[in-house]
């Protein structure tokens, strides 16, 4: 009933870490350190690196129930819970998914709208950036592995950027190093989910890799890249903003970018958001494709009418949500199913996997 895909569709295992990498930096990372700062202020920075130890757990634990069931978490579920409870499971991560697009493609729309095109309407932008993910992900998993890989290279040259806020930055801001209550750390480190959310497609990928098992290394890789990038990024901003700037600064990243100084271009902060976007589509690519994949693994339903379904939806999801408010909200609601998500059902889907295979006396 669930079939392993064929070896020509299939990926090397070192492509792991930029499917991982790729949807874990995306626009949230443009703002991600106002939110944090609210928390804990400077020291917030430890949040970081407590979230990202916490995520390459749940991958461990992530690894042990898919290498023990061999296959996607549709089968998994199938095989632990029986078609229909099991099926139900797998919907939930079809609607985890697609909010997950949403989340991505209205968060990014903001952004061209508040800095590049405040006239254009909304819902011009998201079509279009829909379309252009939709032609991506009917050429199947590879074409969406290139995209991530193409998405990882063309980001990686907008670190060096960050000199510029350096050689303004006052280091003294980060002092002390700790000065934050164990009350505060956790609910920076809360705060700090939705930005590493994205590992979990890992769920749905996993059959379509050479050698599923040894491609562990890679993911933790993808992970640890990730909490690289964020901790860079977090701490210039902390150097260059005080901490009453940060609380109102929503685009702290896109706000140092104004500072950017080259004889070339004068606007430099209208170059990374063209730039940002071969870093946004890989997520909405990633996503997308694994929506479709789990209504074709559980529905009677070919992948590609389940992809026109689904960015059906997500367009007029992100019609409707028009003003900052609305964002935010669903940010944070995004971000609060995302906790309970990967701390809650993936710790508990590992455990009664071993009690149910263990009562099989499958292991």
């Amino acid at each position: 009933m669930f079939p392993l895909p064929n070896e020509e569709k299939k990926v090397s295992n070192y492509f792991v870490f930029y499917l991982i990498h790729a949807m874990q930096v995306g626009v949230g990372i443009l703002g991600f350190e106002r939110y944090i700062a609210k928390s804990a202020g400077h020291s917030s920075w430890l949040a970081i690196i407590l979230s990202g130890v916490t995520i390459l757990a749940l991958i461990w634990i992530s690894y042990q129930i898919l290498n023990r069931g061999k296959n996607d978490l549709t089968a998994i579920h199938h095989d632990l819970f029986g078609k229909w409870i099991g099926g139900l499971f797998s919907l939930y991560f079809v609607a985890y998914y697609t909010m997950f697009v949403i989340v991505l493609i209205r968060t990014y729309v903001e952004v061209i709208q508040v800095w590049v095109f405040p006239d254009v309407y909304h819902w011009v932008f998201a079509g279009i950036i829909i379309l252009i993910a939709y032609s991506y992900v009917t050429g199947g998993f590879r074409i969406v592995t290139g995209i991530a890989f193409l998405g990882v290279l063309y980001g990686f040259p907008l670190l060096f950027v960050k000199y510029f806020p350096i050689r303004e930055a006052y280091w003294g801001s980060l002092l002390p190093v700790i000065d934050l209550s164990f009350k505060e750390l956790l609910s920076a480190t809360k705060t700090m989910t939705l930005n590493f959310l994205g590992f979990e497609v890992l769920f749905m990928f996993y059959p379509f890799l050479k050698d599923p098992p040894k491609s562990q290394k890679w993911a933790h890789f993808g992970v640890l890249f990730s909490i690289f990038i964020y901790l860079i990024t977090a701490l210039v901003s902390f150097a260059y903003f005080d901490q009453d700037q940060l609380k109102t600064t929503i685009w702290a990243t896109l706000t140092l970018w104004k500072i950017v100084d080259l004889t070339v271009i004068e606007r430099f902060e209208y170059v990374g958001i063209s730039v940002w976007f071969f870093i946004v589509l890989p997520n909405i690519c990633i996503g997308l494709w694994c929506a479709s994949r789990g209504i074709n693994r559980v529905l009677p339903v070919k992948q590609r009418t389940a992809l026109i379904f689904i960015c059906a939806a997500v367009f007029a999801a992100s019609y409707f949500l028009k003003d900052r408010g609305q964002i935010d909200w669903l940010n944070n609601k995004m971000s609060e199913i995302g906790f309970y998500t990967i701390y809650g059902y993936i710790p508990l889907l590992f455990i009664l996997q071993l009690i149910i295979m263990k009562v099989r006396k499958q292991i």
